[in-house]
């Protein structure tokens, strides 16, 4: 099974209780009758907690301010976060939450034996500190996640270093193809309904283990290229010790249970009856005129065609807007020197511009998100839930599309040119459109030129609503060429998340001492100082990327 939707099952007052008293009998009655010690609970208890919360945590990114920054989407009302890059004091606590809530599932799956629950734990453990690397920079890492136990070190816990973490990383994911090894009638306590990605399966969960494996081995490769190319060499030499996500049937994925706004898709217009949410997000004109001058099939499925499209025409009298039949039509007069988009079919919303709810001509500009002459997303979205509003975690395209690159850089054995036709193949499959894959790829700007450029490229297409890897990519070789906008925050794109005003002021020397090996560019940091999202940490310092 593909997919399992997502559902809630929390658990009911986990939490340690920590008595004083010498008396036994007060220390009976300071027991919660009702609730579930820590040290009791049952593991199928917090997987689905744990998968739904890190899942949508990615998904929150991917299809929010990550999506800005790579040009995806733009919002033309409250704006300042996607558009213009109008970042300060990110907060890491969610994602710390997350990993606090998986520790507790992997300890209780050791102490119980349940090795399924272990390598699945590893997994999200493994993605969640890569996750919260690759947006800050050093983090704590082997002094996290133990605030129960007493001392400084670890309420105040150290940085670890970016290179330490990444290696950890991979530590665990290595682990976790053990642990996955088997076969699923060999694993104890498996809960029905449990899990939420994979339904139990502890092959595709190995596959998805070292899929990762490949994603996080190219992240590192410009500062430690012998380590990721024998990592990589080692996986794709033997594929039955390293299985991999080659199919879009294997595609890391979840779905929502469209019940509440917790389990619904995010922006839906059943939990938002305004519909504000949803129409605030626009398709970017960088997106969609790219999609549009590959004949890129793709398009139609994630946008909807402009409401009121624009005529201008030469023979109306001077002074004339009107509509039509749901077309608007302008005498020239009327948009003298006013940038505009007249395409009948799809209009994307310029990146990073000055007041975008005015954008093409629209007189209406509020906060609303009310502008008929912008697309808008497909009106799936619009929905809580269906077959296609998933978050993706990782996907056959997207290993793919690491392979391609590898192997065009001469780092694996293979065929670079199959990997980058079968990445696009997979992301058709993925949207149902697999028919339109032929003509497509056979076009002479898709059909492979042996590019880093256009393997890039064609991927960050395909990172729809998971746009952190291309962001990541991005930063990793500069490509694509993204530009800021006339109005954004810097003339270049950020790089990485803020650190926090809550960590500098209550773990002040161990961040600080983070802060200070970011590098700092000043052309781009101005008064962030080296706190900034255009200061560089080390994964990308000395790099000369992505500027």
């Amino acid at each position: 099974m593909k997919l399992n939707t997502m559902k809630y099952k929390y658990i009911a007052s986990i939490a340690l209780i920590l008595v004083s008293f010498s008396c036994s009998d007060l220390t009976v009655l300071n027991e919660n009758p009702n609730g579930i010690e820590a040290k009791q609970v049952n593991p199928n208890l917090i997987l689905p907690t744990v998968l739904t919360e890190a899942s949508k945590s990615f998904l929150n990114l991917g299809f929010g301010d990550i999506a800005g920054v790579v040009q995806h989407i733009q919002k033309d009302a409250f704006w300042g976060s996607v558009n213009d890059y109008q970042w300060s004091d990110q907060s890491w606590a969610g994602y710390y939450g997350i990993l606090v809530n998986n520790k507790l599932l992997y300890d209780r799956s050791v102490e119980l034996d349940m090795q399924f629950h272990q390598g699945v734990s590893l997994v999200i453990r493994a993605m969640m500190f890569a996750l919260i690397t690759d947006l800050w920079g050093d983090a704590p890492y082997s002094k996290a996640l133990n605030g129960d136990l007493s001392g400084l070190e670890n309420t105040l816990p150290a940085y670890d270093n970016q290179e330490d973490i990444y290696m950890g990383i991979i530590a665990d994911l290595k682990k976790a193809n053990d642990l996955l090894s088997k076969n699923a009638e060999e694993y104890i306590g498996l809960g029905d309904g449990t899990d939420l990605i994979y339904n139990n399966d502890p092959t595709k969960w190995r596959k998805m283990a070292n899929s990762l494996l490949l994603r996080y081995y190219m992240r590192i490769s410009p500062k430690l290229p012998d380590v990721a190319q024998i990592g990589m060499e080692e996986i794709m030499a033997d594929q039955s010790k390293y299985p991999i996500i080659t199919s879009s049937d294997d595609d890391a994925t979840m779905g929502f249970a469209g019940n509440t706004p917790g389990d619904s898709w995010p922006n839906n217009t059943v939990s938002d009856p305004s519909t504000s949410n949803y129409r605030r997000i626009r398709m970017c004109e960088t997106f969609v005129d790219r999609l549009q001058t590959l004949n890129d099939p793709r398009l139609a499925v994630w946008a909807n065609k402009v409401e009121i499209p624009l005529v201008i025409d030469a023979g109306l009298p001077s002074g004339t807007d009107t509509i039509i039949a749901e077309i608007r039509y302008l005498s020239p007069d009327k948009v003298d020197g006013i940038p505009y988009n007249d395409d009948p079919e799809y209009v994307g919303l310029p990146v990073g511009i000055n007041l975008p709810a005015g954008y093409n001509i629209n007189d209406g500009a509020d906060q609303t998100g009310g502008n008929r002459n912008v697309s808008l997303l497909n009106p799936i979205y619009r929905e809580p839930s269906g077959d296609l509003l998933k978050v993706r975690l990782i996907s056959a395209s997207e290993v793919h599309f690491t392979l391609a690159e590898a192997a065009l850089k001469g780092w694996i054995v293979g065929d670079a040119q199959q990997h980058y036709k079968e990445a696009i193949n997979a992301s058709f499959e993925t949207w149902g459109i697999s028919d339109e894959y032929a003509t497509y790829i056979g076009q002479s700007e898709v059909s492979y030129a042996g590019t880093l450029d256009q393997i890039l490229e064609q991927k960050w297409i395909a990172s729809w609503t998971a746009t952190t890897e291309a962001w990541f990519d991005y930063r990793r070789t500069g490509l694509p060429a993204f530009q800021p906008g006339p109005h954004a925050r810097r003339p270049a794109l950020p790089i990485r998340f803020y650190y926090m005003r809550d960590e500098i002021n209550l773990n002040a020397d161990n961040t600080n001492a983070a802060i200070n090996k970011l590098d700092e560019n000043n052309a781009y940091t101005q008064e962030d100082g080296k706190n900034s999202a255009w200061s560089k940490s080390w994964l990308i310092q000395g790099t000369g990327k992505p500027w």
